[in-house]
């Protein structure tokens, strides 16, 4: 009985020395990757501005002519109409319009099947209208008159322009000649506050319609 007390004492010593080399499942250990996962959760939830502030970041942009002031200004219609508002406005010199790029516009469906892209000869029409609204509304401009292309010259493109995109676009007179029908312009157009197209001088002539 004597050694069997003893081998049953060495056994359970034994049990205990092994016992305090195994990691105990502590309730820290079960609740970390939750934990860690729920504060992801919070992070992401964080980031999230939600529609109203997005919104709120143009509240202070005010539109000075509207898509319908434009037509009045301008004879381009559907679709090659490419001015949707004016948000700036600096009578005979300079202005500031805003193009909306969208995937239903017909020059996507060829350019390019797959990956549309704004083209850039487009982004500087763009940029000659905006710059039409400017020069007829000037003193001298008899009503009705035509705002004919007359040459563009220091052309560069730097990014892509792509559906989703807004050119904001900024053109300034720089020499008008009412006696000569003749107007000399500079132009910027530029998504997310990045250059996408600028444009050396455009050159342009007045008639009548």
């Amino acid at each position: 009985r004597n050694r069997s007390t003893m081998k049953l004492a060495i056994f359970a010593s034994l049990l205990a020395a092994t016992s305090a080399f195994v990691p105990s499942a502590g309730p820290s250990m079960g609740r970390a990757p939750s934990t860690l996962l729920r504060a992801e959760e919070e992070e992401a939830a964080s980031d999230f501005k939600g529609a109203e502030a997005i919104s709120g970041l143009t509240k202070d942009v005010e539109t000075v002519f509207t898509v319908e002031d434009i037509a009045s200004a301008i004879p381009h219609r559907y679709p090659f109409a490419l001015v949707d508002k004016v948000i700036e406005y600096e009578a005979g010199k300079r202005a500031v319009g805003v193009k909306s790029i969208t995937n239903n516009e017909p020059q996507f469906t060829g350019h390019f099947p797959g990956k549309p892209i704004f083209p850039g000869v487009m982004q500087v029409e763009a940029l000659a209208q905006l710059a039409g609204v400017v020069a007829l509304k000037m003193d001298g401009v008899e009503e009705g008159s035509l705002f004919l292309f007359g040459g563009v010259d220091g052309v560069k493109w730097k990014k892509p322009v792509v559906p989703g995109d807004q050119l904001v676009m900024e053109v300034e007179i720089t020499k008008f000649n009412a006696k000569f029908g003749l107007a000399k312009a500079t132009g910027k157009a530029y998504v997310d506050g990045q250059l996408a197209c600028e444009v050396g001088q455009m050159t342009f002539a007045l008639a009548k319609e």
